[in-house]
């Protein structure tokens, strides 16, 4: 495989056995899609499942130019995991590369959208602590391939996005009667 397969133990020691195991079914995803340069492995025991076969997580993460593909399973056993998530990975780079459309633009507004969130960006008031912050790389992309990405990324509440035909960022959401809601934030 010429992706370099990336594998972690959250709070876990992996075994050599998995590793040897994740690293001989994750190589085939580069069967599917040749552009995949790199894998990342989660491999994490949740002791508080409620269901003993639930306990062991797997998720797989695959980072495309424009594109992030993410697959989680939780089995019994991590090997069960590895397989089922390894499918599921497998099924949604089918879907990405039937779906998946060219020409997203220009990331130039981007980077200059970002330079001015900065520039504007004030001491927040004191008030409940921030215990995580996430940082993600945004690509532009029209309504549909976010809907789609969505999908893809399994979000089942929102999706942030730079919209490429507005060129600001936009929030897909989904509303309590199952359809989308698109957020488009104005400066006030």
């Amino acid at each position: 495989m010429t992706a370099k397969v990336v594998i972690n133990g959250r709070g876990i020691g992996v075994w050599e056995k998995v590793r040897d195991y994740v690293e001989k079914k994750v190589s085939k995803l580069d069967h599917y899609l040749p552009e995949i340069s790199e894998v990342r492995v989660d491999l994490s025991v949740e002791k508080k499942a409620r269901d003993a076969d639930d306990r062991q997580v797997v998720q797989l993460t695959v980072p495309l130019r424009g594109a992030i593909l993410r697959s989680e399973e939780r089995a019994a056993d991590m090997f069960t995991g590895v397989d089922v998530a390894v499918e599921r990975m497998q099924r949604q780079i089918e879907r990405y590369k039937t779906r998946h459309l060219r020409g997203r633009g220009s990331s130039t507004d981007l980077t200059e959208v970002a330079l001015e969130a900065e520039a504007d960006t004030e001491e927040a008031p004191s008030g409940p602590d921030i215990v995580r912050r996430k940082k993600f790389p945004i690509t532009p992309m029209s309504e549909e391939e976010a809907i789609e990405q969505m999908a893809l990324l399994q979000h089942d509440n929102f999706f942030i996005f730079f919209n490429a035909d507005t060129a600001r960022v936009n929030v897909l959401y989904t509303r309590k009667d199952g359809t989308l809601g698109l957020i488009e934030p104005e400066v006030a």
